[in-house]
């Protein structure tokens, strides 16, 4: 019973909900929205979402995964998770997703922003469908689930808009899509380098040249620099806002600073492996997604405060290592 337990928790990435269920806050924020009510909400339709990508993403990829001896241990493929089950996630957790977002607006009327967050939310869970069931055939798909997540956060800012979307919403959103882009095209095509290839998969890692022998793994420049250039871009991006009237303190950019010093330090790392050790990659991928969470409750705290943006920022943390605990699963080391 236990196993079966942290099966589930791993098969509906409870440990990383923490983080990915945060874009809608973010974007609820960016538009000056702080009550804890709507944001709670918000959490509940990041968290729905995301489950339902990486539910229908492991339904889609079962039989492919069996071939692959390390992925044989994933909760779908070794049947501790039936196929039946993952179906009805998928079905329960898209009908929750919209039932919730119609929560956020009773008694409400629903005007244009409303009914353009609706259409952010059918964008996203259609783009992020295409990449969950074809993803591997369409080169570059990557930029179906980056888009995708970036209209979950717009979601967030449109569902509580009363004006416009300023500057901030849209840097974030930029954001939201480089941070998605990296993470699937360059972190997992890194990390999976050494099976994707046996499973036919057509990324942008491989078509780039990236290629695993025996313990070496060659990288070539012009994939390392695709990866730089997104973390450049990305850190040029946090900087924007603050140039066009929102309210700063010096520390909190010296703070930006740093923390995209060490995101760019972990991502030179990575771009530069010669050798194939995926337990030291997810370690790299770790620390820089720890790093990234908490980029954006720094840009924030001018708007929410200290407090709001330590609570923002540590949570995913806090999150991951507790429900990390239920799977048996080394903390920063995750098995998928």
């Amino acid at each position: 019973m236990r196993e079966k337990i942290a099966d589930y928790v791993k098969f509906l990435r409870l440990p990383g909900l923490g983080g990915l269920a945060i874009p809608p806050i973010f974007g609820a924020i960016s538009v000056g929205i702080y009550d804890f009510h709507i944001l709670s909400i918000l959490f509940v339709v990041g968290a729905l979402s995301a489950i339902y990508g990486f539910a229908l993403n492991d339904y889609a990829d079962v039989e492919l995964d069996g071939l692959i001896e390390e992925l044989r241990n994933k909760p779908l493929v070794k049947g501790t998770v039936s196929k039946k089950s993952a179906v009805a996630v998928c079905l329960v957790t898209m009908i929750f997703t919209f039932f919730f977002s119609f929560v956020l607006w009773y008694g409400k009327e629903l005007g244009d922003y409303k009914f353009a967050a609706v259409l952010s939310l059918v964008l996203a869970a259609v783009l992020g469908s295409i990449y969950d069931l074809y993803g591997k055939k369409i080169p570059a798909s990557d930029f179906f689930v980056a888009i995708s997540m970036s209209f979950v956060f717009l979601y967030g800012a449109l569902a509580v808009a009363d004006g416009g979307i300023g500057i901030l919403t849209w840097v974030i959103f930029l954001l939201t899509f480089n941070q998605t882009l990296h993470m699937n095209a360059v972190e997992g095509g890194i990390k999976d380098a050494d099976h994707d290839y046996l499973m036919g998969v057509e990324n942008i890692a491989l078509l780039s040249g990236v290629k695993v022998h025996g313990g070496s793994i060659r990288i070539p420049p012009a994939f390392s620099l695709f990866g730089v250039g997104i973390r450049i871009f990305s850190a040029i991006l946090v900087f924007l806002p603050f140039l066009y009237g929102v309210e700063y303190y010096y520390w909190q950019i010296a703070l930006l600073a740093v923390m995209l010093a060490g995101v760019l330090y972990i991502e030179m790392k990575l771009v530069t492996l010669r050798k194939f050790d995926r337990r030291r990659i997810r370690k790299l991928i770790a620390g820089a997604t720890f790093l990234r969470y908490s980029v954006v409750p720094v840009m924030l705290v001018s708007l929410i405060g200290i407090a709001g943006g330590i609570i923002l920022a540590v949570l995913p943390i806090i999150w991951y290592a507790v429900f990390t605990s239920f799977t048996g699963t080394k903390i920063f080391q995750p098995e998928m």
